[in-house]
């Protein structure tokens, strides 16, 4: 029988999760932004200041840890803020 850290379980349940948010996240603001442009820019403001709090909080931690934890909360507001500009692009090629 192995036997396995807690923490580890834990750890990768956490990280399914934010992984799982900031897809849903996506999602969701490429069908505001689709639907709703104009009402699309709260949400996805919203999602990108809370992002960027993430952001700049692991940019101080020290080294490469910081390095690394602020380049991850980036890559995702990227994704979120591209995704939402896509759904307004989409939007606006449409013959209406």
């Amino acid at each position: 029988m192995s036997q396995t850290v807690c923490g580890a379980q834990a750890g990768g349940y956490r990280v399914d999760m934010t992984i799982a948010f900031i897809v849903a996240a996506c999602v969701i603001l490429l069908i505001l932004g689709f639907l709703v442009p104009r009402l699309s820019r709260g949400p996805q403001r919203g999602v990108d200041r809370t992002l960027g709090v993430g952001q700049r909080a692991g940019g101080k931690a020290p080294g490469p840890i910081g390095r690394f934890f602020s380049k991850s909360f980036g890559t995702s507001r990227k994704a979120t803020n591209k995704s939402a500009s896509t759904g307004r692009r989409g939007r606006d090629k449409l013959p209406l």
